[in-house]
């Protein structure tokens, strides 16, 4: 999931840990589940090509368990600048969904999510969003369409807000090596302009590094947003360096 969030504790990683410790004996009790983790070091968190951080280092990671029936449930988190635009300083996401293929080279995902901002002060910060998305596969090279949809809640101003994006993923033969690339259109609460409809982009490289589960990735991104100096520009096209790990 990307992703599509808040603030990593101590308790959330140590449940991280756990998890993925345990996740053999899960599969081994009944091969129907699994359960897989993630983490990251992050030099921003760019949330739809938002910065949600700050310009500063986040700590992400999450826990994903799910059926072979392709049901699933999970949660992620990041930590957030608390003043940047005032979620506080974690982000928690839950999510329950199913995916699979439908035929070959083509796959499905929906589901629902919610955001959640556990100490953003007073007034409504929570939101609920639907998802859905094709994916398809077509040699090293793979595509996604993607819709979200936020319907009319407390939190957005009485409004609704639909995401609208596409992703590319081309594997370069012969290396570890991965080029990705993002579109992105909001039209709703959820953008920085004036007229409430934003592109957002990136481009980047993901690298896996060899006999572990570490991937490094570096992406140029950004978003369309009207921010009036001397307030901190966080719509401002930057260079992102990430440094993950999945279990």
């Amino acid at each position: 999931m990307q992703s599509s969030i808040r603030g990593m504790t101590a308790a959330t990683l140590a449940a991280c840990a756990v998890l993925s410790s345990t996740s053999a004996i899960a599969q081994e009790e009944d091969s129907s589940i699994s359960v897989s983790a993630n983490v990251a070091l992050t030099s921003e968190y760019r949330f739809r090509g938002v910065d949600l951080s700050g310009g500063e280092l986040a700590i992400q990671g999450g826990v994903d368990v799910a059926h072979d029936s392709g049901f699933y449930i999970g949660t992620w988190a990041s930590s957030l600048d608390e003043t940047t635009v005032g979620f506080g300083s974690t982000e928690l996401d839950i999510y329950g969904g199913w995916s699979g293929e439908v035929t070959d080279g083509v796959s499905i995902d929906v589901g629902v999510i919610q955001y959640i901002y556990p100490d953003a002060g007073p007034g409504d910060f929570d939101y609920t969003e639907f998802y859905g998305s094709v994916g398809f596969t077509f040699g090293p090279a793979e595509a996604t369409l993607g819709l979200a949809y936020a319907p009319d809640q407390d939190s957005l101003g009485s409004t609704d807000n639909t995401y609208i994006y596409t992703d590319l993923g081309v594997g370069i033969p012969d290396t570890p090596i991965t080029v990705t690339g993002h579109l992105g259109y909001t039209d709703g609460f959820l953008t920085f302009t004036g007229d409430s409809k934003a592109f957002d982009w990136s481009v980047g490289a993901e690298a896996a590094v060899p006999t572990t589960p570490l991937t490094l990735g570096i992406a140029y991104v950004g978003a369309e947003g009207d921010i009036v100096a001397p307030a901190y520009d966080f719509v401002d096209d930057a260079v992102v360096f990430t440094l993950s790990a999945s279990f």
